[in-house]
């Protein structure tokens, strides 16, 4: 009877410990932006028009979020005193809150900027009807993963696993498009896991019914925070 007992408890505990060897614990992805309070992001922005004129801020992730469109954004400070950035994260898909260019007047836009599962090549388009000095604007963009999985050094920093995404604008006026050369757009961004935008390179130049701009800026990352 004592052998039996032992028996069953040598395979009990046998059974036990294979149950604990083939648990494996759950591992929770890296998000390509990280939203914890109080981590910041120092960059440096560079407008490549006007070299000298570089801009050096930091964003702070609050304690609070914003409701758009049923949506609970989360809020970022600037710095520099410019409007706060809203960032909310569904699934595999990133989210901004934002105003276009300065010369298209309009409320601001919610753009998916980011599908961090996206396989390479693949493109999202999202079209948003503005004003701007009058002129009714359907504004496309068109977003492509041009590189995934890459490692990109930024300010001497070396991050691993980026996306790069670019982007590509185009416009039209009651469904016709713009002339050629109205609107030239090279919109180039890197994200890295936690950290998010790591880099940015922005040419948009608009020249059509008066509105004229023209953009050329990079910004970067030159340190961070992370909570």
């Amino acid at each position: 009877m004592k052998k039996t007992f032992f028996t069953f408890l040598a395979i009990s505990v046998a059974l036990i410990s294979c149950k604990k060897e083939t648990t494996a614990p759950v591992v929770v992805p890296d998000k390509y932006q990280t939203l914890t309070a109080n981590s910041t992001w120092n960059y440096e922005r560079t407008n490549k028009i006007t070299p000298t004129a570089s801009k050096n801020y930091t964003l702070t992730s609050s304690n609070r979020d914003s409701t758009v469109n049923g949506r609970a954004y989360h809020v970022f400070t600037n710095s520099s005193g410019s409007a706060n950035e809203y960032y909310y994260i569904s699934g595999n898909d990133y989210y901004t809150f934002q105003n276009l260019p300065a010369t298209l007047i309009s409320n601001p836009i919610e753009d998916i900027y980011l599908k961090d599962n996206a396989a390479l090549n693949t493109s999202w388009t999202q079209s948003y009807a503005i004003t701007s000095s009058g002129v009714p604007l359907t504004i496309t963009i068109v977003n492509t993963i041009a590189e995934k999985g890459i490692s990109k050094t930024v300010n001497g920093n070396v991050y691993s696993d980026v996306i790069h995404v670019t982007s590509a604008l185009s416009a039209s006026v009651l469904g016709i498009p713009l002339p050629a050369g109205a609107l030239i757009s090279d919109v180039q961004s890197y994200y890295a896991k936690k950290y998010g935008m790591i880099q940015s390179k922005n040419k948009i130049n608009i020249n059509y019914s008066g509105i004229v701009s023209n953009t050329d800026e990079e910004t970067i990352l030159k340190s961070a925070d992370l909570k």
